[in-house]
Order: structure tokens, then sequence, then C-alpha cells
């Protein structure tokens, strides 16, 4: 009897690399987004409470800045709670979408160049103070970019083979992170200090749009880089035997088996990841919220230093990115993902503990004090800890589902994700609020990351996953 020929599954990094494009979309813009929104509602707040730019109200009476942030984390707050709905029900969709494109390339297509039509709109209208306008935009885009933001993310995973994702997860997270690192050094150049201080409005309202603009076109450039090079339906063909090979070795408890109920020791693995990822997103998202107005208000810091801050945090995830696959392959996913959260931990300590407000003579153009170099420090350590955490966590949760419900599992991923980032900016603004202390944000954040390491190392079992023989050399750049 005539043996069946080994299968060696075989991760395409070429494919994987265009993949990416999508999800550097995704992290350009939502970069862009983090480091400007805050601000500019902090900003729009302070004039329709107190009369004043925040400016002004910073030179002035500065704890009345932190009585503002309630209202900014209300606001974004919403954004992330119509992505905590609409995510899980985009996911679904696509899963069960069937066109000559693909199942995912609708949604990515279209949630693109909507999102990339508003996004320009938001500073336009923070320029004009008129915040329903500004809210409005920043709602369309969230809505359409979740409708991209899932079935981009579900791409990886239906084309990638179980035991290999987590490989495949770190080269998508770094061309994400290339989406960042354009969205930073633009920051770094374009300061809310030039803004304030132009000399006509033309110069102001360019200095703010410029970044939007930028992400916008890269966005759009992104999406039909993967569109004309990802074709879904040839890969799916293509990739049928491998995919069944890789859910043979899948690092589960039990097998997948959609015609029975996911199982009991499964189902137990999901809720923990979901609940762990919930917290230490909690955590993240806190530090990414609220860290440029930390600099601008507390440090008394110039705004571009957020971004620097960006590229050392950048830097040290793409270094964490990069060797996360391989350390998952030699302790197993669990201990990578709590030797992560303990890194971050350590950051969050030193930050709490070191990182004075200002220490040394203002700048003379400004009166704004020079950034403390320790936190750069502090960015590139979380940096490398999250980055462990992020590319395990959710080769983790597709793991748990077959190839016909990835879009639905990467739902419950990112439902956890968003709800969490629905409740920590509500929550810590309220904080801000009652402590009316800046050094509230590391100390939460830190309390979280130690809650989510409890969760995560007592209730998620280490299954390390199979090693498989990869392919090596130029066959792994190989192309269609």
């Amino acid at each position: 009897m005539n043996e069946k020929p080994q299968i060696t599954l075989k991760l395409n990094y070429r494919r994987t690399f265009l993949i990416g494009f999508a999800f550097f979309g995704i992290l350009l813009l939502w970069q862009v987004y983090d480091s400007w929104c805050p601000t500019f509602l902090t900003d729009i707040f302070a004039r329709r409470m107190y009369g004043i730019s925040s400016a002004q109200l910073k030179a002035g009476d500065p704890a009345k800045i932190l009585n503002v942030q309630w209202l900014v984390g209300i606001i974004m707050a919403c954004d992330n709670l119509a992505a905590l709905i609409l995510l899980p029900i985009f996911g679904n969709l696509s899963d069960k979408t069937h066109t000559p494109i693909g199942k995912r390339m609708p949604y990515i297509l279209t949630g693109t160049f909507v999102s990339a039509v508003a996004f320009p709109f938001i500073p336009f209208f923070f320029h004009h103070n008129n915040i329903l306008g500004m809210v409005l935009l920043m709602g369309i885009v969230l809505m359409f970019m979740m409708m991209y933001r899932n079935p981009a993310v579900a791409l990886m995973p239906d084309i990638t083979p179980k035991p290999l994702r987590a490989k495949a997860n770190g080269i998508i997270n770094i061309m994400g992170y290339l989406g960042g690192a354009f969205a930073t050094v633009l920051g770094i150049f374009l300061k809310l200090s030039d803004y304030i201080n132009a000399a006509d409005e033309a110069r102001k309202i360019w200095t703010i749009e410029i970044p939007f603009l930028v992400a916008s076109v890269l966005m759009v450039i992104s999406a039909l880089v993967l569109f004309f090079t990802i074709r879904e339906n040839e890969i799916h063909e293509e990739m049928k035997e491998q995919m069944a090979e890789g859910e043979r070795l899948a690092a589960i408890a039990t097998p997948v088996d959609d015609s029975r109920p996911m199982s009991k020791a499964n189902k137990t693995m999901l809720l923990a990841i979901l609940g762990a990822e919930f917290l230490w997103f909690m955590s993240d998202n806190a530090i990414g919220t609220y860290i440029g107005n930390y600099v601008i208000y507390y440090l008394n810091s110039v705004s571009s230093a957020t971004m620097v801050l960006t590229i050392a945090g950048g830097l040290a995830s793409v270094l964490g990115f990069a060797i996360a696959g391989a350390i998952a392959d030699k302790i197993g996913r669990k201990w990578t993902i709590s030797c992560g959260l303990g890194v971050t931990f350590l950051a969050l300590v030193i930050m709490c503990t070191v990182v004075p407000t200002g220490v040394t003579a203002p700048n003379a153009a400004h009166g704004e004090y020079t950034f403390p170099a320790i936190l750069y420090a502090v960015w590139a350590i979380k940096g490398f800890g999250m980055a462990l955490v992020h590319n395990c966590s959710f080769p983790m949760v597709v793991e748990l589902c077959s190839s016909k419900k990835i879009g639905r599992f990467t739902g419950y991923y990112y439902a956890s994700s968003m709800s969490a980032q629905t409740v920590t900016p509500i929550l810590l603004g309220l904080m801000f609020n009652r402590t009316g202390a800046w050094r509230t944000l590391p100390v939460y954040s830190c309390v979280l990351t130690v809650l989510s390491f409890i969760v995560f190392t007592a209730l998620v079992k280490n299954i390390k996953a199979h090693k498989v023989e990869n392919v090596v050399g130029l066959e792994a750049f190989d192309g269609e």
C-alpha cells in the first residue's frame, strides 16, 4: 500500500509580507489618530469649559487640564464601543462572503477608501472649533476601519497553517509598525506648538492636515498593493493540504470539530486568553491614549517628543516581533506571553518611580522642559514586552477554531481588546479627575498588567506547537 507523502508546512515569506500591507495601513491610521485626537479634544473642551485654549490653560492653571480628561475619555471610548459592536459583525459577514475577489477583500477595499476620504476632515473640523463635526468624522473613520480591520487581520490565518502563525504574525506586525513609523516621523516635524504659534490661518491648518492626508494616501496605496498581489481564492485552493496538516498539528487541548460544540477544555482556554487580553489592553490602551497629554501637560515637554518616544518603542517592538515566534517554539506561547507581561511590568515600575516632571531649565522658545531621556528606555522595554504578548496571543485564539470561523474568532479577539479600550479611557479619565495627578497613569497600567499576568499564567495551559520542518532559503520567497 502506498503511503501518503509527508507534507512540508511552508511559510511563504513574500506572501506574508504582502498581507502585512493590510496591517501597515491599520497602524498608520491608528498612530496618527491616537497621537492627535486626544490632544484636539483636550483643546476643544478647554475652550468650551474655560473659554481659553489648552496652551493658555497649561500656562495659567494646568490642574484644570485634568478636569477635561474624563470628557476626552468618553469620546475616545464611544469610538471603541462602536468597534466592539461592529468587529464581530464584520468578522461573521466576511466568513460567509464569497466573491470573485475573495471573502475578505471587499471589506478591506471598502473600509480603506471610505476611511481615507473621511480622515483628513478630523483636523479640519478641529481647526474650526466644531466638536460635533470632528466627533462625527471620528465615528465614520472608526466604523469603516472596523469593516477593514477584522477581515484584514483574518487574512493571515486564512492562508497560514496553524503551527506557523506565530512567525507569520511577527512579520505582519513588523509591517504594521513600519506604518506607524511613517506617522511618527511626520509628527516629529509637525508639532502642536507649531500650530498654536503659526502666523497665519493657512499655515495653521496645513500643520495639522499633513499627517492625516499622508496617512490617507498611504492607506490607499497599501490596500491597492494587497489587492493586486494577493489572490485570495487561488491561494485558498493552493493551500488546502497544508491547512489540513496544520489542523492536525495544532497546539490545542482537543481537536477542533465544527460538527460538535466547542470542547470544555478549548472553551476554558479561549475565555482565559480573552480575559487576560482584556486586562492587558486596558493597561496598554491607557498609556497609548493619554501619553500625548502626559508629555505635554505633566512633563511640560514638546508634543513631538511623543513621536520620538514612539520610535523607541517601535524599534524595540520590531525586535520583539522578529524573535517572538522563535521564542514560542522553544518555551511555548503561554510562557512567551508571560515573559512579555513581566517585561512590560518592569517598564511601568520604572515609569512610576523614576520618570520625573520637568527637571531642567525650560526651553527658551516656548517655556517647555527638556524631555526626560529615561522615558525612551521605558518605552523601548515596554514595546519589546508587549510585542511578545501581541505576537502570540492572536494565534492562540484562532488556533481554537476551524478555517470556516476565523473571522468570527478574530471578532472575539477584537471584541475583548475593544471592550477594554472602551472602558479604560473613561475609567482613567475619572481617576484623573478624582486624584488630580498625572502619575495615576503608570500606576493604573502597572496594576492591570499584574492582574493580566495572574489570570493568564493561572488559567491558560502551555501546549507547545508541534515542531515542523519549514522551507528555507529562496524557496521561502517563491511567488505565484
